[in-house]
């Protein structure tokens, strides 16, 4: 069902695709930010690309890349434009989905619309509910008709997307929905007001008797109990986030300090770029970056192994779970220390809005808060004094089941 861990392409032909779009995209990084313009010319050059297929295996049209060459290119989208990895997060765990399915026609036409350039956005988590068993969206009959009704918010990447992959319950049971972006019935709000990940699309969709064709119905949808490789998967886009997000925040004040003339009567060099306490800053900025990017990649490998050996083995899922929190917990602080730190290389000058480096820290502590990480310290710590179970994706109210030591 799966492909070797061994690609089908190199990073050099990878880079020789995506390194100039994402130039591209890095250039109105700042005017974006500015404007508060969504990228929508962006993913249209990286659908065009066929960015989305990147892990679609050959046989059905995809670049048939490993799980880290693929973090390895969101890294450096993140590096462009942070807010596009996270905006496309939910199409790559559709596309592992896909992988792992059965063989069968179903599998085969999802993959093949993937390589063609289809994108998957997500409408999972709704406004004011919390946790994942209490979804107050339904699919209901109605006569020979499957009508799905109910509000979702942080429907991150939605607007890019083709299809939406849906959260819903029909007589209790908990379902992934794909439901097409411009189905009638369906309405979709830029409404996200977060002070940081401005651009991801991250607002409100309505979905009004929408009607579902029996074959969108995808089987259990998200927080159904049980380990999965998704939480991991999912978690490890924000910090290949927050990795483009340090290695960016490096070169723009590498850049800054390069250019700057201007410095103190009572600094330790003429020129900023000679003053040891300046080059001091630049290098942890430097250090920050390559540990998140090795962190990011390390938890890669893992998460290549579990995936090509069907992702079904209950201790390989629990490695990947455990590889992927531990990362959280020490991408998160190196990041936002780091993002903090290149505003003491200057004086007022380095808060200029047009420059607007406060976007990175803004946007790294934007997407360190998801899945917040004093509790996935607590459940590390637990896991490993008392062997309780990692909490993978299931809802709070799921018993907690033990180990064996």
């Amino acid at each position: 069902m799966t492909s070797s861990t061994a690609s089908a392409i190199t990073d050099s032909e990878l880079d020789a695709v995506f390194a100039p779009i994402f130039d591209r995209i890095a250039a109105g990084a700042v005017a974006r930010e500015v404007d508060r313009r969504l990228p929508f010319d962006e993913v249209s050059w990286l659908k065009e690309a066929r960015f989305g297929a990147l892990r679609v295996p050959v046989e059905f049209g995809g670049y048939g890349a490993s799980v880290r060459q693929l973090f390895r290119l969101l890294i450096d989208l993140a590096a462009a434009e942070s807010n596009l990895p996270q905006a496309l997060r939910v199409h790559w765990s559709f596309v592992e989905d896909q992988r792992l399915a059965e063989p069968g026609p179903q599998r085969e036409r999802w993959l093949r619309a993937v390589a063609e350039g289809a994108l998957v956005g997500n409408a999972i988590t709704e406004p004011g509910v919390g946790g994942v068993d209490r979804y107050r969206t339904r699919l209901t009959e109605d006569g020979d008709r499957l009508l799905l009704n109910g509000v979702k918010y942080y429907s991150t990447g939605s607007l890019f997307a083709d299809h939406i992959l849906v959260a819903a319950d029909r007589d209790g049971e908990r379902l992934g929905v794909l439901v097409d972006a411009n189905a009638e019935g369906v309405v979709q709000h830029d409404d996200w007001d977060g002070f940081g990940q401005r651009l991801t699309a991250s607002g409100t969709t309505e979905f009004t008797d929408v009607v579902v064709a029996p074959d969108r119905i995808l089987g259990p949808g998200y927080g159904v109990a049980g380990p999965t490789y998704g939480t991991a998967y999912l978690q490890l886009v924000q910090l290949a986030v927050l990795a483009g997000i340090a290695a960016r925040a490096e070169r723009d004040a590498t850049e800054w300090v390069s250019a700057r003339t201007r410095t103190y009567t009572h600094a330790s060099a003429d020129l900023p770029r000679e003053d040891p306490l300046v080059q001091q800053v630049i290098g942890k900025l430097s250090a920050a970056a390559f540990t998140a990017r090795a962190t990011v990649l390390a938890v890669a490998d893992i998460l290549d192994r579990v995936l090509d050996a069907g992702a079904k083995d209950h201790g390989d899922l629990a490695a990947a779970e455990l590889a992927a929190a531990q990362a959280q917990l020490a991408v998160i602080d190196i990041v936002l220390a780091a993002t903090t730190q290149l505003f003491e290389l200057g004086g007022a000058s380095i808060v200029s809005e047009q420059l607007r480096l406060d976007r990175h820290w803004r946007n790294a502590r934007t997407v360190s808060v998801h899945n917040p990480a004093i509790f996935k310290a607590r459940a590390v710590g637990d896991h490993l004094l008392n062997g309780t179970e990692l909490p993978f994706g299931w809802s709070a109210g799921e018993r907690r089941t033990e180990v064996t030591r």
